[in-house]
């Protein structure tokens, strides 16, 4: 019996029996990925031990907000760079070795391959430290929220009132009374004069003052509570600054980390086919 042959069987059957095959080495890649996660958050744990990312609440300890943004941003340039260079070379060396490849196509692969790695780790240390994130902004929240609600001490009221001889008992509603005064004065950024009166009243029945006296009290006790609220203003203010410092240099660390990722990846997949 005679074969016939048909024209353009063959080729179809040899591209069926060798179907394309994707270039990316995902196991080398996770790897990579997991090495360069876990590095950065050795290195990130290392570095709030080390108060390179915190902030003291007592007055002249621990660093200030400037030193804070400019500690951090190099701390986590220094991550970034320590991961990455680690993740990528990681998955540079173990990356499946391609045979009969130009050697362009290779550079190109091993980069991309350390780009990816990059990426990969990053969303593993976000998905990790998103819930520490976010009870820490809740709780900064919660405590930015308080000191624009009270930002003048309880101490303070209490010598506002603080009697001097013969007078009426502060009472819980005087005090109240007092609290919302200052949150006005807050929000509006100043005490009315109709104000300064109700407090130079309350002040001289309860502690037994002359006008005078509780006038000079009143004119202190306002004083003190114009200075709480240009505080409150400069510490907002300069916390903002230092957030919006944060995240140029949290992009500019993350740029850096993924060159490192992609020339390490390189210089890993150069080395390995170098023994192989």
């Amino acid at each position: 019996m005679e074969e016939v042959i048909i024209a353009g069987a063959a080729p179809a059957l040899d591209r069926q029996a060798t179907p394309a095959k994707s270039a990316a080495s995902w196991p080398s890649i996770i790897a990579g990925a997991v090495v360069a996660a876990g590095t950065t958050l050795i290195l990130i744990s290392l570095g709030s031990g080390l108060g390179f990312a915190s902030l003291s609440p007592w007055p002249g300890h621990g660093a200030s907000i400037t030193a804070f943004a400019i500690t951090t941003a190099i701390w986590l340039i220094v991550t970034q760079w320590i991961s990455a260079a680690m993740g990528g070379y990681i998955a540079g060396r173990l990356r499946t070795r391609w045979i009969g490849t130009h050697t362009h196509e290779v550079f190109f692969r091993d980069t991309a391959h350390g780009l990816i790695t990059w990426a990969v780790a990053s969303l593993l240390v976000v998905a990790i430290a998103v819930s520490s994130f976010m009870s820490a902004a809740g709780t900064a929240g919660r405590a930015v929220a308080d000191a624009a609600k009270s930002p003048v001490s309880e101490y303070t009221v209490d010598k506002l009132f603080r009697p001097s001889g013969s007078g009426a008992p502060t009472t819980a509603e005087t005090r109240l009374e007092t609290a919302h005064i200052v949150a006005n004065a807050i929000a509006t950024g100043g005490v009315p004069d109709a104000d300064r009166a109700y407090l130079v009243e309350q002040v001289s029945a309860r502690t037994g003052m002359s006008q005078a006296y509780a006038q000079a009290r009143v004119d202190s006790f306002v004083a003190s509570v114009n200075e709480a609220q240009a505080k409150l203003k400069a510490d907002a203010d300069a916390a903002r600054k230092a957030a919006a410092q944060s995240s140029i240099y949290l992009a500019l660390s993350m740029l850096i980390g993924a060159f490192i990722a992609s020339v390490s990846a390189a210089l890993g997949g150069r080395i390995r086919d170098e023994h192989l």
